[in-house]
């Protein structure tokens, strides 16, 4: 990665890291309900029976009622669980999961763990990101987990990733690894961008 890229992408970051701490717990109330009313409707449209999703962080949109509400209707729902190598594993939702902080502060699932190829059984793919432009080049916090995961899969299912609604940008910085999404779902909205060949 060349020197301004990371340049870019790190003041972006910042940026957008001081602007999520600036929102009030009602914002992030209103946000999560977005979220969840998104992603319901997402999964009907698709016929998702099995997919992966990450548990939310206090900055981030909220996951964790549509992730309760997902296993209530009997979606199989894979969480993330980080690894020190790079990879991810995954654990599967309960209606009576444990969650803890994991590796980095990230919240994750108290669960048996299921290897890295688990996740190549989903029919979608819920990430997070920091940003996302409309050509579907998504920012992540550099850790590359999700890139990692996406550009090893065989057969990649459709990949949406979860933004706030002023974090859908024009142009996001991006590099060879970084993976683009097929959609964005914000709390006011789901953007269908054009498929990404894999």
């Amino acid at each position: 990665m060349s020197d301004a890229i990371a340049d870019a992408k790190r003041a972006l970051r910042a940026e957008l890291r001081e602007r999520r701490q600036l929102l009030t717990p009602q914002q992030r109330e209103r946000a999560a309900a977005g979220i969840r009313s998104q992603l319901d409707a997402l999964v009907d449209r698709l016929g998702v029976t099995s997919m992966s999703c990450f548990l939310s962080t206090m900055t981030e949109p909220g996951t964790r009622e549509f992730v309760a509400a997902a296993v209530e209707r009997g979606i199989r729902v894979l969480l993330p669980v980080t690894r020190t190598d790079g990879l991810l594993d995954w654990a599967v939702a309960t209606p009576d999961l444990d969650i803890a902080e994991g590796m980095f502060g990230l919240p994750e699932p108290v669960a048996e763990v299921i290897g890295p190829i688990a996740v190549n059984d989903v029919d979608l793919l819920v990430i997070p990101a920091a940003a996302v432009d409309h050509h579907g080049m998504r920012l992540g916090w550099g850790r590359g987990y999700y890139d990692k995961t996406i550009g090893s899969m065989h057969r990649c299912p459709p990949v949406y990733a979860v933004v706030f609604d002023s974090e859908v940008l024009d142009e996001v910085p991006g590099d060879v690894h970084d993976q683009r999404v097929t959609g964005i779902v914000t709390p006011t909205q789901t953007l269908d961008l054009a498929p990404v060949r894999r």
